[in-house]
């Protein structure tokens, strides 16, 4: 990312706020400060930093003054007033210097409470809205820089995922084929890893389950769904294996699942609602007769972080729009028995739907 990318990114970011109404967005640190401009503090305490967008006015990141050092080596500070405040002074009063005195603001979803307290004292005739409700697009649109990004990420979880099908799973813990999952995201290349699901057996009904001491079995299935951050962007894929020969149940309800992974994925396009795609998976294992076990949304967005908007949710009416990057993650959860979840990233093109995710979807027999 360059200096002109930052720069461009804020000044549209402040221009889409003025369209939406707003008089201004306040971002805090977290993925819309990472997004905008590149800063991410050494640290996140009660000492406000901020960066404040006002159309028509020059970018100004407020900072505490003992870290306008690591601001200022920020990409994108070039293109901002990097001002760095003292203990003991008031630093809402110096954003409200910047900010006009009356107006709606979006502010980022993660702002302490104590912050945006503070900024409705100084600025009393002010009013405040989450960006990821009031900007929901403000991320979800990825440039050239952002889809290869994720694209990087991708590969390397498909790599990780090529690894982890050779090695032992009976005999072992789940909390030790995630420390392999972890280990050989590292080795490819990610800086961060945000998450390592191993559902075994009953446990993969529960579709956030945190690997523990369940000794894996012959004859379980196990899910594997992990991910996180490589080069500041994110991955995250899901595939079902099986330990030894799979019952003609299970392979059923695999199939089943990764037919409404495919149907989904079908209907990717520019202009379809995003909950269409959740209703498109949803019908195909409601029609099977599973609909009751189906019991999260179908996907949710990607980029700087590994959960973003937008949702693959009903209520979710945005449409889709090319750049667009997010999970197709249809699953059947069958309580103390087992679960099977399939899980893509995929971008939105002009014509349609690619994945960012491309080993094989079928059920695999692992030892």
């Amino acid at each position: 990312m360059t200096l002109e990318d930052y720069a461009d990114r804020m000044s549209r970011a402040a221009r889409t706020a003025a369209d939406a109404g707003l008089a201004g967005l306040v971002v805090t640190p977290g993925p819309d400060l990472v997004h905008l401009c590149g800063y991410r503090p050494p640290a996140v305490t009660e000492r406000l930093t901020a960066l404040l967008l006002v159309p028509g006015r020059t970018p100004r990141l407020l900072v505490p003054l003992l870290e306008r050092p690591d601001a200022l080596a920020a990409t994108g500070a070039g293109a901002i007033e990097v001002t760095g405040w003292t203990d003991g002074g008031d630093p809402y009063r110096t954003a409200a210097e910047t900010l006009p005195p009356r107006g709606r603001y979006g502010v980022s979803d993660e702002t302490w409470a104590v912050h945006l307290l503070g900024l409705q004292r100084a600025l009393p005739e002010t009013s405040y809205s989450a960006i990821g409700e009031a900007l929901p697009m403000l991320r979800a649109v990825k440039d050239t820089h952002e889809l290869q990004r994720l694209a990087s990420a991708g590969a390397a979880a498909d790599a990780t995922y090529e690894e982890i099908v050779r090695v032992r799973f009976a005999g072992r813990r789940e909390r030790d084929i995630a420390a392999d999952l972890s280990e050989l995201l590292l080795r490819h290349g990610h800086s961060q890893v945000d998450f390592t699901v191993v559902g075994s057996g009953p446990n993969g009904a529960n579709p956030h389950h945190e690997a523990g001491e369940r000794v894996i079995e012959e004859g379980d299935m196990v899910v594997l769904d992990f991910g996180g951050l490589k080069d500041g962007y994110g991955s995250d894929t899901t595939r079902t294996v099986h330990v030894g020969e799979p019952t003609k149940e299970e392979r059923e309800v695999h199939a089943i699942v990764r037919e409404a992974q495919q149907a989904a994925f079908e209907a990717v396009r520019p202009g379809v609602a995003c909950q269409e795609i959740d209703r498109v998976a949803r019908r195909v294992i409601i029609d099977a007769g599973y609909g009751e076990y189906f019991i999260h949304r179908t996907g949710h967005g990607i980029g700087v972080t590994t959960h973003e908007p937008p949702y693959m949710a009903e209520g979710e009416e945005l449409p889709l729009v090319p750049g667009m990057c997010f999970s197709i993650e249809p699953g059947i959860y069958l309580p103390g028995r087992f679960g099977v979840r399939i899980e893509d990233i995929v971008t939105c093109t002009e014509t349609g739907g690619r994945r960012l995710n491309n080993t094989a979807r079928e059920l695999r027999v692992v030892a």
